[in-house]
């Protein structure tokens, strides 16, 4: 049995296989920059639409593991809820299933040889003379991944192509189906790849070394192996990671034991039913994705019911963010409204905290938090109605006049930050973007916008922790002009650009657009600092609404 069965040329096949798959995933995602983290991000409204994001990201990238990482960063950030998520990663089991279909396909029914080596080929020599163009470097390394993986495949099969007829598999252990559950679980598990298991399972069945029911049980063992990739992803995150991942845990281990209990019926029902005793490759992959599917069927319904156990279970740890309005009455408006001028205050501090880690911004000393605190959107959006709840009960109160038209002016104060928040919230995406395309113009385009961000962010910081005082009119007014010179220099190289050829005219909208919003939300953050400051007699440079 040694003899027949070539280890090294397995293990060669092997980490080929493995190379193309790490080579095929990393090229796909720098051809697509964002789009499909974008798809996945808000393409999720419904449970619905969060299985078909899942699913087609998924069958693009060919790994649900990275879909479910990225999955987990949304759900971190605060950018999907819980139940959008389980339904996000139980779709990428149905996309990963396309890997299946493409080896039992092109790696069994056809020489390998005949495209696998001009793959590798025409893509080795368009990664060196193709290398000044990003685009073009990256399709190269799309189709030496692709001719990697099938050679790697070859590989393994030709390595035991003899192995069936010297081994015995009476001398298996006596353990019935189990053994191949575990052993699809233990190796993609220690390989990170559901989809290596599964070419190795195919190979194994192509040439007689398993039967088609052991392969299936491998399968489902695959499938099951998957999360440790994201359990392991989740060591150390919020509660919500926590969460998503015990949730996609629960799925996938319900539905691989429902599917275990009943894998006779299944396996006469592939090859039976539908035909595929002749050709059990096919077979196979057949089984996987109707496994998936019918285990996503089965699982729809227990969504919310799974997601309100797990979130009893791993109990969101709420951050307590208002310092001042908790504390004071708003019984005695002399003190609520400084309560509440410092709670906004507050509130503002915390939204440029939570943008610059959004943007992944950092200070001078590489910092990308000054406050210790782990924030999401959802905490900026409950801390503003905490505040307004507040203003609420104090409006039930006898209020001075006085005190009543500050009251207008900070509360307006806390929904232009409120508002501005939001915006980049919802611009995130878009702008990401402009960091993976091949243009200069639109990568100095981003550049240009975080540095805007960060001085602003920086301008915000200094006045808060000195209090704001009509001390600080000049550099608001000062801030406030610099933005509206940033958005005219903008506009004006946007212009220019055209004119030399640097952008296309399609991309000159978007980033119109993209300017506009962020010009608008850099106002409104200044605008909330002049709602909060103790104005002095002066004359006020900064106009009350400028949009």
């Amino acid at each position: 049995m040694v003899e027949s069965f070539d280890l090294w040329m397995f293990l060669a096949g092997l980490g080929i296989f493995l190379f193309g798959i790490f080579l095929m995933e990393e090229s796909i995602k720098l051809l697509s920059g964002r789009a499909f983290k974008g798809l996945i991000r808000r393409y999720t409204a419904t449970p619905i639409k969060g299985i078909i994001s899942g699913s087609v990201s998924t069958a693009v990238l060919q790994s649900s593991s990275a879909v479910s990482l990225m999955v987990l960063a949304f759900v971190g950030a605060g950018i999907m809820n819980l139940v959008n998520a389980i339904a996000v990663m139980m779709g990428a089991k149905i996309g990963t299933t396309m890997t299946a279909w493409i080896v039992a396909v092109f790696g069994f029914k056809f020489s390998i040889e005949s495209f696998a080596l001009p793959m590798i080929g025409i893509g080795g020599l368009g990664l060196i003379i193709l290398a000044k163009s990003p685009r073009y470097v990256n399709i190269s390394k799309l189709l030496v991944a692709f001719g990697f993986l099938f050679h790697g495949l070859d590989f393994m099969k030709v390595s035991v192509e003899d192995l069936a007829a010297s081994i015995d598999l009476a001398a298996l252990p006596a353990m019935g189906l189990w053994v191949y559950l575990l052993a699809g679980l233990i190796l993609t598990a220690i390989m990170q790849s559901s989809s290596a298991t599964i070419a190795i399972v195919l190979t194994m069945i192509f040439t007689n070394v398993i039967n088609f029911q052991e392969g299936a049980a491998m399968v489902i063992g695959a499938n099951v192996g998957t999360t440790v990739t994201v359990m392991l992803g989740s060591i150390g995150g919020i509660p919500a990671k926590k969460q998503a991942a015990v949730s996609q845990l629960i799925f996938v281990t319900s539905t691989g034991l429902i599917a275990f209990v009943f894998l006779p019926f299944l396996v006469w029902l592939i090859l039976d039913l539908f035909h595929f005793e002749n050709n059990l490759v096919l077979g196979l992959a057949l089984f996987h994705t109707i496994f998936n599917v019918l285990a996503v069927v089965l699982f729809y319904p227990f969504i919310p019911r799974v997601s309100q156990s797990v979130q009893q279970f791993i109990p969101e740890r709420y951050e307590k963010l208002t310092r001042y309005v908790e504390n004071t009455s708003p019984e005695i408006s002399e003190a609520a409204v400084i309560a509440i001028r410092k709670e906004i205050m507050n509130q503002l501090s915390y939204s440029i905290e939570y943008i610059k880690n959004l943007y992944h911004i950092y200070d001078n000393k590489g910092r990308a938090s000054r406050k210790k605190t782990t924030l999401d959107y959802s905490d900026l959006e409950r801390l503003h109605a905490e505040i307004f709840e507040y203003y609420a009960k104090m409006l039930g109160y006898e209020v001075s006049e006085d005190d009543a038209a500050n009251l207008e002016k900070y509360i307006r104060s806390s929904r232009s930050v409120m508002n501005a928040t939001k915006n980049l919230y919802e611009l995130y995406p878009q702008i990401e973007d402009l960091a993976r395309e091949d243009s200069m113009f639109l990568q100095e385009a981003y550049r240009d916008i975080l540095g805007r961000i960060k001085d602003l962010e920086e301008v915000v910081y200094l006045v808060v922790e000195n209090d704001i005082s009509y001390e600080n009119e000049g550099l608001l007014n000062s801030s406030y002009f610099s933005v509206e010179e940033a958005d005219k220099d903008f506009i004006k190289n946007c212009a220019l650009s055209i004119a030399e050829e640097r952008i296309e005219e399609q991309q000159i909208t978007r980033l119109l657009m993209i300017n506009r919003t962020i010009t608008q939300s850099l106002r409104m953050l200044l605008l909330s600092l002049k709602g909060l400051m103790q104005v002095s007699n002066q004359a006020e440079a900064i106009p009350e609404s400028s949009t």
